[in-house]
């Protein structure tokens, strides 16, 4: 690892525990703590000590200690009563202190202004309970080795959507939360059609429609303002939902590359592609060398991990998700002369995640042979073809453990070849 005053602050202040010193130290407490024998192990603090492949950061951070938490994505629901949003509320405040990361759908909660048949009063709506979450997540930071990270969804055709898109509108507001507004179909279709002066909704308040238009354009504000609120489909996600017959999938995680189930967690972990290059191409054998080490590395961490909910515990298990991913994609295309933007560099990272994603759903399959198939598999859209995690890739920003690894971050160019970093 190349050390730097930046790197050195993040493996101080995050990382490094009790008598470790170095990013070595770090990957043989990790490796010991997930591998089944001897082998195993020494694949993977090779993998990590060469930056090969990193997990998420709470892999790094816990694993091999008492607090044990090792992933990086949670969902919770949030229902619509006193008890149940603060029962939510508090189950993500666990799960910032051991280091991960939460996403609520707040569609559930009635809107603004709504009746309230046991006290006589009326409802405060689902931003008003955001600002809550977001205090508490405040606090609970502080003791933290993590900054804790929410997302913050609602549906389109929630009645206090216009009052979601602009949530965030003053700088500084939710600030710590991501906010994505969940859009379906028919209203992607309306938009599409510029069927804008469409009523979609009606204020139950007061009865004043609320046109197409008047929502879009406030999401496109919003993000050409300050990159919020974010989009997310919730037909297409549903598309490829690959346990269906556990139900549909309204949620993601912090970032939004993991749609999960209520109480799923996921752990992630990336292939850094600059470092599989070998004489101006792709070291394909290096490749899938890893994605078959990492599908294991990510398998073992379900077992291992030390879940901080009994809720959490059971549906992780019943699906077995993993997400494994890529950083330094723009390095990579550098190192091959090929233009980050141009046919022949989307057509060699298509390429490129084909053969993870191939390798990886291989090795899964090989490892339910081991140790049986996914708990849910039956009734999956896995039929056919049993394997030991119900999914296997996905995209991560990878933002710290990139600057461990000194690449480009996940699948984004980079912003300038010269910058300033400041320590703060």
């Amino acid at each position: 690892m190349n050390s730097s005053p930046v790197v050195d602050s993040i493996l101080s202040a995050r990382y490094l525990r009790r008598g470790e010193k170095t990013f070595e130290d770090i990957c043989r407490r990790v490796a010991s703590a997930l591998a089944d024998d001897e082998a195993e192990k020494s694949a993977f603090f090779e993998a990590m000590a060469t930056l090969r492949f990193l997990p998420n950061s709470p892999t790094l951070m816990n694993a091999g200690t008492e607090l044990g938490q090792l992933s990086a994505c949670f969902t919770l629901p949030v229902p619509d009563s006193i008890e149940g949003i603060f029962d939510a509320m508090k189950q993500g405040a666990i799960i910032h202190k051991t280091g991960g990361g939460t996403g609520y759908n707040f569609s559930r909660i009635r809107p603004e202004g709504s009746p309230v048949r046991s006290t006589d009063g009326v409802a405060s709506g689902p931003v008003s309970f955001m600002r809550v979450f977001n205090a508490a997540t405040d606090v609970i930071k502080q003791g933290g080795r993590r900054r804790g990270a929410n997302m913050g969804i609602l549906n389109v055709w929630h009645p206090d959507i216009l009052s979601f898109i602009a949530a965030k509108q003053n700088e500084g507001d939710l600030a710590n939360f991501n906010i994505s507004v969940m859009v379906n179909d028919a209203f992607m279709n309306l938009v599409a059609e510029r069927r804008e002066d469409e009523v979609w909704i009606t204020d139950p308040r007061t009865g004043v429609p609320v046109t197409v238009g008047r929502i879009w354009t406030g999401i496109v504000d919003g993000i050409w303002k300050n990159g919020e609120p974010g989009i997310l489909f919730y037909d297409e996600i549903n598309r490829h939902n690959p346990t269906p017959h556990l139900g549909e999938i309204d949620t993601t995680n912090p970032c939004g590359e993991q749609p999960l189930l209520p109480y799923e967690s996921c752990v992630l972990g990336s292939i850094n592609l600059a470092a599989c290059i070998r004489g101006g191409a792709l070291d394909e054998e290096t490749l899938t060398n890893t994605a078959r080490m990492a599908v294991r590395f990510l398998d073992a961490v379900i077992d291992k991990n030390v879940y901080p909910i009994p809720q959490i515990e059971e549906a992780t298990k019943k699906t077995r998700k993993i997400g494994l991913g890529v950083m330094g994609v723009h390095d990579a295309l550098l190192m091959l002369g090929l233009a980050y933007d141009s046919d022949e560099g989307r057509n060699w990272c298509e390429h490129t995640m084909r053969l993870i994603t191939e390798t990886a759903t291989d090795e899964s399959h090989r490892l339910s042979e081991e140790r049986g198939a996914f708990p849910a598999w039956e009734g999956s859209v896995w039929k056919d073809y049993p394997v030991r995690n119900a999914a296997m890739t996905t995209v991560a920003p990878t933002g710290t453990i990139s600057l461990l690894a000194g690449c480009s971050s996940g699948i984004e160019p980079i912003f300038s070849f010269a910058y300033t970093r400041k320590n703060t």
